[in-house]
C-alpha cells in the first residue's frame, strides 16, 4: 500500500494514475461479484442450494475486496486532496449496484428455499389424500 508521504510526493499525474488504478480493481472485483450473484440466482432456480449458496460466499469475498481499499480514505482523512476521478466515481456507482444485487440475490435464494419446501410438503399431502 501506498502511504500518504508517498502519494504527496507524486505528481499530479501520477496521483491521478495510482487513484484509476484502485478504481480499476475495486471495478473488477465489484463486477466478479456482481456476477457470482447473477450466478447464484440461476443455481437457485434447482436443488439442492449447495452451489447457489457457495457463488453467494464467493461474492462476498470479492465484495470484501472492493469494499476494502481505504487507501483513499485515509489519504483524504490526512489531508490529500486530488480532482474528481471520473473511474473511481465510476467504481463506487458498481459497488452500490453490487450490494443491491447481493441483497435481491440473497432474498431470492431464500423465497426459492421456501418455496421449494412448500412443494415439497404439498406433494406429500397429495400422495397421503391419495392413500387413504
Amino acid at each position: 500500500a501506498i502511504s500518504v508521504e508517498e502519494a504527496r510526493a507524486m505528481t499530479e499525474e501520477q496521483l491521478q494514475e495510482t487513484i484509476t488504478e484502485i478504481a480499476f480493481e475495486k471495478i473488477a472485483n465489484v463486477g466478479t461479484a456482481r456476477g457470482m450473484y447473477i450466478e447464484a440466482i440461476q443455481e437457485a432456480k434447482g436443488r439442492p442450494f449447495d452451489q447457489a449458496e457457495q457463488l453467494m460466499k464467493d461474492g462476498k469475498e470479492a465484495l470484501s475486496r472492493a469494499t476494502t481499499a481505504t487507501l483513499l480514505l485515509e489519504w483524504q482523512g490526512q489531508g490529500l486532496t486530488w480532482k474528481t476521478n471520473i473511474f473511481l466515481m465510476h467504481a463506487e456507482d458498481q459497488l452500490m449496484a453490487a450490494v443491491a444485487f447481493e441483497t435481491i440475490a440473497s432474498e431470492f435464494i431464500e423465497v426459492t428455499q421456501e418455496l421449494q419446501e412448500l412443494k415439497s410438503v404439498t406433494e406429500e399431502v397429495k400422495t397421503m389424500k391419495y392413500l387413504l
